[in-house]
């Protein structure tokens, strides 16, 4: 249960950096938002207009008692409201599409950029936090550099539209009014610092509240069998309790932002409201013109609320774009050369020569000096204690990582040469634990080679022994395997693995510890389809298991001295039966 650190490396970046680093996801839809904003600002000048016939009606038909003179402006009034309807309509809609394809882009962007890290720093980090970046944390920066731009442009357009309208009824009474603006300023700035501390809080917490549920919901067999449920129950409460705090604390202050606002906006109100109830005893404004007016001004406040409210929603979303910063900063630990290769022999010759290597941050060597050979239709068997580095082999011959000296090679190719996609298009992994996703059996076995016929499917899996008990299914190979295939047992989830290496068809196979788990019987059965996976290609076997020594062409073990360096300590070759 690894807990990455709370915004480790943050660039504490600004709004105005966060704006400019993200504004790019826009590009193509740019026009999308400028026809959102323009058909919301007709919007609001159609509530201008139908405020303006309101006064109109009021001194012309209702003061007047002049029933004649209804219809034109009501008509009016009425063919305004149908088009600020319709505009408020395709305004809306665009607003929305661009929203959520900004969503879709920059979560596509990032999640592109995290498959592109070492499966070590995802293990060393909090699934659930992950999690938490790529929905809301995306989710708060799309409300300020996209619908967010919106809301600002039509907020503006609509105080100055109100503003102009206020000031053609009564500029002295509008003035009076436009002298609250500073108080909004003023409460807006007071609680933006610690709305946006309270932002990074609660996304941090929920997080951290995401992976306690995906742990103990992912390893819910192990959690009943040890009968800790009350354990889990309460870490999840501690971990609740955390974020109802932070989610308090931000609630706390958004409440007390908009009740403040309003008191604001009701004084300036009555205050105008009563100079201009003195005025319309002394004759100097119209009732009609005192009711518009009050209207504009109950229309101006709302576009300043928003307007501070976007101040909010921009301390949230830097909080957020410092996350997503941070992440997307994490530099992959390899990467294709300009001029990497996209074709190989593939004839599966692996090499390493003399190869060091240690983990970030470690100063031990995993790995020390290890030099060996494997050719096609050979079967090396890679052995030694836990933690020789045995697993660390695959990860430098899959280009994990790269070895700090040395090289390997691949073909006579230097593995650092070819693009990532070819290397790993030539070196099918086996993994110790044996990976299926939810999904069919069908989906499984083709989970390497996707344009796969049904056909070669099903020869796959008759190779790997796995038909008969997939035919046996209630869906046969369309029957659903559970999450990480649990509904299968580990004998079956192993021959469908096998089935799925061997439709890819690499030239390189690495196994790693591929019957570990597996009781004696089950073990026998899986070794047959083994052996046909193996039978011509170039074989790396990371193994504890010795009883198939005596079929591998090379024995190296690793690791196994008093001092335990980690190189290379003995290398036997074994007559291949």
């Amino acid at each position: 249960m690894h807990r990455s650190p709370a915004k480790e490396g943050s660039s504490g970046i600004s709004s105005r950096e966060a704006f400019r680093r993200f504004w790019p996801y826009t590009r193509g839809m740019r026009r999308w938002l400028v026809a959102g904003a323009l058909l919301l600002i007709l919007s609001t000048a159609c509530e201008v207009v139908a405020i303006r016939l309101f006064g109109d009606i009021t001194d012309r038909v209702l003061a007047a008692k002049n029933l004649h003179a209804f219809w034109t402006p009501a008509l009016m009034w009425l063919g305004v409201t149908v088009l600020s309807g319709v505009a408020t309509f395709g305004g809306s809609y665009l607003t929305t599409l661009v929203g959520e394809r900004f969503l879709l882009r920059l979560r596509d962007a990032v999640f592109a950029h995290v498959q592109r890290l070492s499966p070590d720093f995802l293990d060393n980090r909090d699934l659930g936090d992950l999690m938490i970046r790529l929905t809301g944390d995306i989710e708060a920066i799309e409300q300020f550099a996209a619908s967010g731009v919106i809301s600002a442009v039509t907020a503006a357009v609509g105080a100055v539209f109100f503003a102009g309208a206020a000031l053609s009824v009564r500029w002295d009474l509008a003035l009076v009014s436009f002298a609250v603006a500073p108080l909004f300023w003023l409460a807006m700035r007071n609680f933006t610092a610690r709305f946006r501390d309270a932002a990074v809080q609660e996304r941090e917490s929920d997080g951290a509240l995401t992976s306690v549920v995906e742990e103990s919901l992912s390893n819910q067999a192990l959690v009943q069998a040890y009968n800790r449920q009350r354990a889990e129950q309460r870490r999840l409460h501690r971990e609740g309790l955390s974020w109802l705090e932070a989610k308090m604390a931000e609630t706390r202050l958004a409440a007390l932002y908009e009740p403040l606002v309003q008191v604001i906006e009701t004084v300036c109100v009555l205050v105008v409201l009563g100079l201009g109830a003195w005025e319309l005893t002394n004759d100097r404004v119209t009732l009609g013109g005192l009711l518009s007016f009050a209207a504009y001004l109950g229309y101006l406040y709302p576009p300043i609320q928003s307007l501070g409210q976007v101040t909010l929603t921009a301390s949230e979303a830097t909080a957020s774009a410092e996350r997503i910063v941070e992440l997307m900063e994490t530099p992959p630990a390899v990467a294709n050369r300009p001029a990497a290769r996209t074709r190989t022999a593939r004839r599966g010759r692996v090499a390493f020569d003399n190869v060091t290597f240690s983990y970030p941050g470690k100063d031990r060597p995993a790995i020390e000096n290890l030099s060996f050979r494997a050719g096609p239709e050979e079967l090396v068997l890679l052995t030694g204690p836990s933690g020789s580095g045995k697993s660390t082999i695959t990860k430098l011959l899959l280009r994990f990582y790269d070895p700090r000296f040395g090289r390997i090679r691949l073909d006579g190719v230097d593995i650092r040469e070819l693009s990532l996609a070819t290397l790993r298009d030539t070196v099918t992994l086996m993994q110790q634990e044996t990976m299926l996703f939810p999904g069919t059996v069908r989906d499984n076995i083709a989970y390497g080679r996707p344009d796969a016929t049904d056909e070669q499917i099903v020869a796959a899996a008759r190779s790997a022994e796995a038909h008969d008990f997939i035919a046996a299914l209630p869906q046969g190979y369309d029957t659903p395997v559970g999450q990480r295939g649990r509904l299968l047992s580990g004998g079956q989830r192993q021959r469908i693995a096998i089935a799925r290496a061997m439709l890819r068809d690499s030239p390189v196979l690495i196994l790693d510890e591929p019957t570990t788990g597996l009781d004696a019987p089950t073990a026998r059965r899986v070794l047959e389809p083994l052996r046909r996976l193996m039978a011509g290609r170039t074989t790396i076997l990371i193994t504890h298991d010795l009883h198939l020594a005596p079929e591998a062409d090379k024995v190296i073990v690793i690791g196994g001295t008093p001092e335990n360096t980690g190189g290379l300590q003995r290398t036997a070759a074994v007559p291949h039966r």
